[in-house]
């Protein structure tokens, strides 16, 4: 309900300007038009309050309901019974009549399309039959060269009032799409990249490297013994040892290096403009970092990382191909006494002493 209501209150936030804008100046077309006839003295007050008060009313009334959206939407609707009421009011005099029900006609669609259109039109009637009621019916079928004049700032300006707004909220549903897509390609629990959006970045950068004869390294890491860990001291734990290692990434690699977390307790980077050496060099650093890392709840646990490593070469038919050196290098560090790092190449393998 918190959230429909922040919904219902920006929606009422938005209109706001709007109607200050169009009723202030569609006030000018129906007095010009209104100024020839014998008209009572509540008409002008009436007419002045629609123009220059009810906009804040409208406001006061959206806001401060426990239903902004609904309230909006029903203000909606008494613009258009006024709408048709001053039509009706001012005997259809033309241009001012098409003028103020065309732009409540454009405002009921772009705040609630096809069916607040018709709802708006209904309300229309309702207001040119109450005119009716207390003037009777009338038609004039010309318009004065005041009254065209009259009617200018209407067609020019509140059609702008209207466009700065439909432009404020296309930037915001862009920033919210850019949002909602950043979000998509992350992983909730680590903040790194999630497994889908680092395999295409995978592919990017694999036909890059066979492009522009590029060095890159990609580095398969996984957590030794994670599971061990989750059924000893449960997933609360598991989950910061987890973050530990996505934190540790973030500080040990270069801004341009792309981190995601493959799956489960795997973790992946691809590390451009990278010989193997150099990236050994890089991960053992990682290696060497994580293994000081202590949980403040349980002292006794220590954590390692098995890694593999594979360069990029010319001789791989895809981007698959590429990962599966490395998946291959990492099984060997796993079956090779783990805690080590282990290259595609044999001769390229970086053993390291098991942490007691």
């Amino acid at each position: 309900m918190e959230n429909q209501r922040g919904k219902g209150l920006s929606f009422a936030k938005r209109i706001y300007m709007p109607r200050i804008v169009g009723l202030g100046i569609g006030c000018l077309s129906v007095y010009a038009a209104l100024y020839p006839l014998p008209m009572p003295n509540w008409v002008w007050v009436l007419l002045i309050f629609n123009g220059f008060v009810w906009p804040h009313i409208a406001y006061q009334l959206s806001t401060r309901s426990s239903f902004p959206y609904q309230a909006e939407r029903r203000n909606l609707l008494y613009d258009s019974v006024l709408g048709g009421f001053w039509a009706a009011t001012m005997q259809f005099n033309p241009l001012p009549t098409v003028t103020i029900l065309a732009m409540m006609a454009m405002n009921n669609v772009a705040a609630g399309g096809k069916r607040l259109l018709i709802r708006g039109a209904l309300a229309q009637l309702g207001g040119v039959l109450i005119s009716w009621m207390l003037f009777g019916p009338g038609f004039v079928n010309h318009a004065s060269t005041a009254q065209i004049y009259a009617c200018l700032p209407m067609l020019t300006l509140y059609p702008l009032a209207v466009g700065m707004v439909c432009y404020r909220l296309a930037i915001k549903l862009s920033e919210h799409k850019r949002a909602l897509s950043a979000l998509s390609r992350i992983d909730s629990l680590t903040g790194l990249l999630n497994h889908g959006s680092w395999k295409d970045l995978l592919h990017i950068k694999f036909h890059k490297c066979r492009q522009q004869q590029a060095q890159a390294t990609i580095a398969l890491i996984d957590v030794d013994h994670f599971k061990s860990i989750n059924d000893s001291y449960g997933h609360i734990v598991g989950d910061a040892v987890l973050r530990q290692l996505s934190s540790d990434l973030r500080r040990n690699l270069r801004e341009n290096d792309l981190a995601g977390r493959y799956g489960g307790d795997e973790f992946c980077v691809i590390l451009p403009s990278r010989s193997l050496h150099q990236a050994a060099e890089v991960m053992e650093r990682l290696r060497e970092v994580f293994s000081n890392y202590r949980h403040s709840e349980v002292p006794q646990l220590r954590v390692s990382l098995s890694i593999g490593l594979a360069a990029f070469h010319p001789r791989f038919d895809d981007a698959a191909t590429w990962l599966n050196e490395a998946d291959k290098a990492l099984y060997r560090a796993k079956n090779t006494g783990r805690n080590k790092i282990a290259s595609a190449e044999p001769t390229q393998d970086y053993p390291v002493a098991k942490l007691a």
